[in-house]
């Protein structure tokens, strides 16, 4: 199954189980969460004293975020802060860990892996490698980077951009006395780490030092605390919209909802589009379009406003022409 709502979860309390996998022998782990379907997981992993691996490359996209202690990659030390992305089948050196070192890593596409090579595979994404100092190679910037923001206090740092999925990895941080009082949702699946300090939600409680969760799409959170302040890393599966709204009781499947409806008077003919009855993802398909337009809780009245009322009649109109064209298609070809 696709990974479960975790939230919150604080993985100091557990821990460390030792890896059995080839190539990462002389290492323990902890998940933080598993998609048991695909194997794409998120760990903390700590490369004990003496650790070591030749040159290699895996089969998913890797991420990895050093959270303290120092590791060899090929002629470079890396240590606190740094971040590498290593596309799937992009060989990176071999790895020597002297003295212990702690790190995050996630596999985005399926279980952990490793094959012994020092040599990319010929379909590897060889341009996409990161690797960077996160704290000294790379700005901070304002939460207006995301758009609808969330209030000033909360700052950036940029990591990872996917230019297809938008997916994004980065750094996020809550100044001292930071606070947000709107309920919010997204339409990506995001996941974070408290590296370092305690911030508050409504819905969750607080969120510690080695603090966790991953929250699939749709789910409310806030408002948000912060009293002395955090840094953390996060990471999406696609585009991070930011949905405000003042109602804590709302579901998921309500929240939907409203994202749909908003799409709905906002790109009418891109909503045709996409929400095609019977999975057929298609303007002039056989089924047509919805017949009725989305529920919003927090504007139920909107659809009495004499231009959505003509928006769903004329989506109505193209609807019924799709229809009538396609059973008129058909009878020419009986």
């Amino acid at each position: 199954m696709p990974r479960p709502h975790i939230e919150p979860f604080v993985e100091l309390n557990d821990g460390y189980k030792k890896f059995r996998l080839i190539g990462f022998t002389g290492a323990d782990y902890k998940v933080l969460s598993l998609d048991t379907d695909t194997g794409a997981c998120s760990l903390k992993v700590r490369f004990n004293n003496g650790f070591a691996r030749k040159p290699g490359l895996s089969y998913s996209d890797m991420e990895m975020f050093v959270l303290g202690g120092e590791m060899q990659v090929g002629d470079d030390i890396i240590g606190e802060g740094h971040y590498m992305f290593v596309p799937a089948g992009v060989a990176i050196p071999a790895i020597n860990v002297a003295d212990g070192c702690e790190a995050l890593v996630f596999y985005d596409d399926s279980e952990p892996d490793y094959e012994e090579s020092d040599h990319h595979h010929d379909l590897a994404l060889r341009a996409g490698y990161i690797s960077l100092n996160s704290y000294q190679d790379t700005p901070w910037s304002g939460g207006s980077i995301v758009s609808p923001s969330v209030a000033t206090g909360c700052m950036i740092k940029l990591l990872r951009f996917d230019p297809l999925t938008e997916a994004m990895t980065f750094l996020y941080c809550m100044t001292p006395e930071f606070m947000q009082d709107n309920i919010s949702y997204h339409d990506c699946g995001e996941e974070s780490y408290h590296i370092w300090g305690t911030s508050w939600m409504m819905q969750f409680g607080e969120l510690p030092t080695g603090g966790y969760f991953w929250r699939p799409p749709y789910i409310n959170h806030g408002s948000f605390r912060s009293k002395l302040g955090c840094i953390a890393i996060g990471r999406t599966d696609s585009k991070l919209h930011n949905y405000f709204h003042f109602n804590p009781w709302t579901n998921p499947n309500e929240n939907l909802h409203r994202a749909a409806s908003m799409l709905y008077r906002q790109r009418p003919q891109l909503f045709k589009w996409v929400a095609a009855e019977g999975g057929h993802n298609h303007p002039h398909g056989p089924s047509g379009q919805l017949a009725a337009a989305p529920h919003d809780f927090e504007h139920p009245e909107y659809l009495d406003d004499p231009q959505v009322d003509m928006l769903n009649k004329q989506v109505m109109r193209f609807l019924q022409a799709d229809r009538s064209g396609h059973h008129h298609h058909h009878h020419d070809d009986d």
